[in-house]
């Protein structure tokens, strides 16, 4: 962040919580520091903030920036602080977390105290008074511990001129259309109960349809890659997850085991280890490899209430899984096949611009320094015979092995982590993985797991942000809508609906009581992509009236040539509506 902007949040925030202690006299203070878009401070008060509350604490924020009061820095001693913060316990309970040689620091502005590094600007006046805005309270669990009171926070962003504030807040508008639990709402594509519990989806019809063309695609793809499917339970023993090393590095991801005739059982977190033992049915020769085993397997992961997000973050989860066993000589291919497929299905699903990273060794990890070094230069080797732009993260592969994480960016260039390509040496090693090679020997498979989507779940949700909710044609849960002007034409549109059905088109009849022109209104907001709009002239000729779902009007056109234009659209996978 620009030193000049930082300067001004952190600012910001100290007059905002200058303001609300104005407002709650004994309002018991957290942090609040400068963020990427703004800032933010944490408040445990008498009361549930409301908007109104917003705008009179803006309000008397503006007041104390027209007033000009300066920002004076001062250091004191441990003991100052306590006294001074003494009616604080969020600040008493920092500063002794302080070592003990630490310099402490405050801030003073128009009587308003704070502990603080700063920086800051020099006085109030030098903040825009019309370039900030409160913009949300939320809740937040004291230093991100639930067992901590839960405090609200105030957040708000801040730039220097007016124009800038205003494009930030359409930005945040257009943001917030995009929002995949509000169109996942009105769409009726996914629906989340606490009946059920947090952080579990429930995939409704529509949702589930996008899903399964999505899966379909995938299947195809990965058959034409030369996978093979596999599928897995959901639970196994938990000595299954000790030896795998799960239970030591993974552990507090786990749910609790649970017991079965005696024996403890553990809901999956993953699923390699089962892959793992199909691969140890038996014998394994060198000429099998590699071997790609693939499967859509769910999983279940604790995730704690306050990171859960709609699709984005959830405890149970379908990976796009797959595990590739193949010879030292292999992997360099293996790693370019894997890159090249995942670029293929991200452009057809309609992501063009990504950033690639390539994780390197961190300090804790298995394997000796060569694998290390043969197994990064693989990666690093792949990318660049497919001149692909990365960056080097440094100490950030897994203890197994390095990786290559690719963050796909949507419509608004916000950025996703989906796709993961991860070199394993721990697992063959855990397990004991040897196969026959050529030299009459056995020797150690190298294990490579990889998810390209990475969660049917988080896909979805980005998938319905990207678009808006209007998916491509071929992904739709509903593609066509037949709409007729009168109830004469049901029939017709009856007939013509199970013929697209035969051929494999999404399609529904508006049956309904309404208006044609509302029917067209209904189908639109649904972001239907083809409403054909049947009146007693074209079910005479055997026509339909094609309207898109951008509300451009194709015309009368024969049932037989709409067929030809949708499964064009559809079997290519075309990004357009014609």
């Amino acid at each position: 962040m620009d030193e000049k902007l930082l300067r001004l949040r952190h600012s910001l925030a100290h007059v905002m919580a200058q303001a609300v202690l104005e407002l709650f006299p004994d309002a018991k203070l957290g942090i609040g520091p400068a963020i990427e878009d703004g800032f933010y401070y944490d408040f445990l008060l008498p009361r549930p903030l409301t908007p109104e509350d917003l705008k009179e604490i803006e309000t008397i924020m503006r007041r104390s920036i027209k007033e000009k009061h300066d920002f004076i820095r001062e250091e004191i001693t441990r003991e100052q602080a306590l006294e001074m913060f003494k009616d604080q316990p969020f600040k008493i309970e920092l500063i002794n977390d302080l070592p003990p040689d630490e310099t402490i620091s405050i801030y003073r502005h128009d009587g308003f105290v704070d502990l603080c590094r700063g920086p800051h600007v020099s006085n109030t006046g030098d903040i825009p008074p019309k370039a900030f805005k409160l913009l949300e309270v939320s809740g937040a669990y004291w230093r991100g511990n639930e067992k901590n009171p839960q405090l609200q926070r105030i957040y708000g962003t801040a730039f220097f001129t007016k124009d800038e504030l205003r494009a930030y807040l359409d930005r945040l508008e257009e943001i917030r259309q995009r929002d995949h639990r509000r169109l996942g709402k009105e769409l009726e594509l996914f629906h989340m109960s606490e009946a059920i519990g947090s952080g579990l989806v429930l995939w409704l019809p529509k949702g589930a349809a996008v899903r399964a063309a999505l899966e379909d695609y995938w299947r195809q793809a990965h058959f034409k890659a030369g996978y093979e499917l596999v599928y897995s339970p959901h639970i196994a023993r938990l000595d299954l997850w000790k030896t795998s090393g799960h239970l030591d590095f993974y552990r507090e991801n786990m749910y609790s085991p649970i017991k079965i005739d005696e024996q403890e059982y553990q809901i999956k977190p993953m699923n390699c280890p089962f892959h793992v033992q199909m691969y140890k049915m038996r014998k394994r020769s060198y000429r099998e490899f590699p071997i790609r085993w693939a499967e859509l397997g769910t999983v279940y992961r604790y995730e704690r209430s306050g990171v859960l997000h709609g699709l984005l973050r959830v405890r149970g989860f379908t990976q796009d899984d797959a595990h590739i066993f193949c010879r030292p000589d292999q992997l360099n291919d293996e790693i370019t096949n894997i890159l090249n497929l995942n670029l293929d299905i991200l452009r057809t699903c309609g992501f063009e611009d990504y950033d690639i990273y390539l994780s390197t060794k961190p300090e804790k990890y298995v394997g000796s320094d060569e694998s290390w070094e043969k197994a990064t230069d693989a990666l690093r080797r792949a990318l660049e015979t497919m001149g692909l732009e990365y960056q080097v993260d440094p100490g950030e592969g897994v203890f197994y092995g390095p990786k290559v994480d690719i963050k796909i960016r949507d419509a608004l260039g916000r950025s996703w982590q989906c796709t993961t390509v991860q070199v394993d040496f721990n697992l063959p090693e855990r397990f004991d993985l040897t196969y026959i090679a050529e030299d009459g020997a056995e020797h150690r498979p190298i294990m490579i797991h990889r998810a390209l989507m990475g969660s049917m779940e988080r896909f979805f949700g980005v998938l319905i942000e990207h678009y808006k909710g209007a998916f491509p044609v071929w992904m739709a849960p509903v593609q066509a809508r037949l709409i007729p002007i009168t109830d004469a034409q049901l029939d017709y549109c009856y007939e013509v609906a199970r013929e697209l059905r035969d051929l494999g088109v999404r399609v529904e009849v508006d049956d309904g009581p309404e208006r044609m022109q509302k029917k067209i209104r209904n189908a639109q907001l649904e972001k239907v992509p083809y409403q054909l709009v049947v009146g007693k002239r074209e079910a005479e000729k055997r026509q339909v009236a094609v309207r898109l779902r951008t509300n451009e009007n194709l015309g009368p056109m024969s049932l037989d040539d709409f067929k030809e234009m949708v499964l064009r659209v559809i079997n290519t996978r075309s990004l357009n509506l014609t």
